[in-house]
């Protein structure tokens, strides 16, 4: 089970965070922040990268306002981090966790 949730922008636009298994590592979870133009547009967007059971139930756990900044800043719209945050650990784009090899850690590639 996902948590998350999601902030309605002044223009309209949404930014969506959630909380996922890891889809390449061994164990964990991933933060993934995704910023589009409604809801259902953000989960699309994670479903078609293969996180097929995306779901958004409630607000428990809507995007920090560094999260926020951090996916408008960022060209793709779309980034994650190990969860829980790790201080030193930066964002990465989505395409950085497509490519990484089981077992290996993000600040290793």
């Amino acid at each position: 089970m996902s948590a998350g949730g999601f902030s309605k922008l002044p223009n309209g636009s949404v930014v969506v965070a959630l909380t996922l298994p890891s889809p390449v590592m061994g164990g964990g979870n991933v933060r993934m922040i995704v910023h589009a133009v409604n809801r259902a547009r953000a989960l699309t967007r994670l479903r078609n990268l293969g996180m097929r059971a995306v779901y958004l139930r409630g607000n428990a756990e809507p995007p920090t306002p560094d999260e926020i900044t951090a996916v408008l800043h960022h060209p793709d719209g779309l980034i994650w981090r190990t969860a829980p945050d790790g201080a030193a650990e930066l964002w990465h784009p989505i395409r950085a966790l497509k490519r990484q090899r089981p077992g290996v850690r993000p600040s290793e590639v």
